[in-house]
């Protein structure tokens, strides 16, 4: 899955985000950046291109994650890591940084508050959540896909959790709830960039955890094929470039 992941959908839909991130990190001037939930480190290797001086450690809950992503930004410090409960000391770092990871946590509240923990005093927390699905047309277009395929019980990994947190309001007040002060808040549009639809469904499919919803349901030939087709009457069959909308927030210690 993290393979798949990396070549089909960290180009398309995470690396603008990724450098827009990394650029927001450097102004900060941080001198010690802990990433939490990294993935394969599209951001990682961002903030160490953005912000040179800086040190850099990487975490990821999933193990397979940790070891792509130690190879494609071997410039980290990486380590698995549980954002509710991270091994690190208080106050160890000046800027806390997370690239569309906040969705998947149990508890954004405990989370929140052990990056409080961790960073020093007047240090950063920054991090983008996925606003609604229908401002994501990639997402959207996969998503009525599945619903074609599986219009008894298509899976809601992509409505209910990566665009599961996409009220600005809820997300200020958790932070509040941890003790942070929220200093800016912005919603942020960019365009990503598919050679293929085709690809960019497989990426979806295989590097996802909808993987795993679509093989409980059926044939996952029929569904790919199904979910292509969808795909490309929305969006064309490639190049394809669309609008994908997140929120980035940056709030203090």
């Amino acid at each position: 899955m993290p393979a798949a992941y990396e070549k089909y959908l960290v180009p398309v839909v995470f690396r603008p985000f990724a450098e827009d991130l990394a650029a927001r990190a450097a102004a900060l001037h941080p001198g010690r950046v802990l990433e939490l939930a990294a993935g394969t480190g599209v951001l990682t290797s961002g903030l160490l291109a953005a912000a040179p001086s800086a040190e850099v450690t990487a975490t990821d809950l999933n193990e397979a994650m940790v070891a792509l992503g130690s190879t494609r930004a071997p410039g980290a410090v990486w380590r698995q890591a549980d954002a509710q409960r991270l091994p690190f000391p208080d106050g160890g770092f000046d800027l806390v940084v997370c690239q569309f990871g906040v969705m998947f946590f149990p508890d954004r509240v405990e989370a929140y508050a052990e990056a409080r923990r961790v960073l020093a005093p007047g240090g950063r927390f920054l991090f983008n959540t996925w606003g609604p699905l229908g401002t994501h047309a990639f997402q959207a277009a996969l998503q009525a896909g599945l619903e074609r395929a599986f219009p008894l019980d298509p899976p809601r990994f992509f409505p209910t959790v990566p665009h599961g947190y996409a009220d600005p309001a809820v997300v200020a007040a958790d932070l509040a709830a941890a003790g942070f002060t929220v200093e800016d808040e912005q919603e942020l549009t960019l365009q990503g960039r598919a050679e293929s639809t085709a690809d960019l469904a497989t990426g979806y499919l295989t590097g996802t955890p909808v993987r795993a919803a679509v093989e409980e349901r059926g044939d996952g030939t029929a569904v790919r094929a199904t979910v292509i087709e969808e795909m490309t009457a929305r969006l064309g069959p490639g190049p394809v470039t669309a609008p994908m909308t997140s929120y980035v927030f940056r709030a203090a210690a």
